[in-house]
């Protein structure tokens, strides 16, 4: 637990360092395919969350996700991509299929489903090729092209305020 606090705080460190020198991509293309990064470890409505994306006209095999736990279970099945601390080395990189299966596809529209800095969270947003980031305002500005003032336990406000702006931006 403790080592886990220093390597967030180390790993934070580097990554920030990253974000002084970041370009922002700029897109013009309309949004068909999306990639959600969750902390699970206090959202665990992702279900009604995607069910929202396929309501404003997104195809479910268009959206992907990868979940984000503090600490995973020696057993534990998952029927979805994860990855937590153990994941991570000292040197700010994620190591696992899932994380690179994530990270390497050029999405539309990633949305960064956290509102509290976690390091692999932070790498994740920063690492993805996603032409259009949208996460929480709480969250370093520098990472993400639009930020919604939220909670995350506001996922319906999230989403209103998202497609809103999504429409105005002529992005759907």
């Amino acid at each position: 637990m403790f080592l886990n606090k220093i390597k967030d705080f180390w790993i934070k460190k580097i990554v920030k360092k990253k974000l002084s020198n970041v370009r922002l991509i700029n897109s013009d293309s309309s949004i068909k395919k999306v990639g959600i990064v969750f902390d699970e470890s206090y959202f665990y409505e992702r279900e009604e969350l995607l069910m929202e994306l396929i309501q404003q006209g997104i195809k479910s095999e268009n959206i992907h996700i990868l979940v984000f736990k503090n600490k995973i279970k020696k057993n534990e099945i998952f029927d979805y991509p994860v990855f937590s601390y153990k994941n991570m080395s000292w040197i700010a990189s994620i190591d696992g299929k899932p994380f690179d299966d994530f990270v390497n596809p050029n999405f539309d529209l990633l949305i960064s489903y956290y509102d509290i800095e976690k390091s692999p969270l932070l790498l994740t947003t920063h690492l993805s090729k996603a032409s259009f980031k949208v996460g929480f305002a709480s969250i370093d500005k520098r990472l993400n092209h639009f930020m919604i003032d939220t909670h995350a336990e506001n996922y319906k406000v999230f989403m209103e305020e998202l497609f809103k702006y999504l429409k105005i931006l002529n992005k759907l």
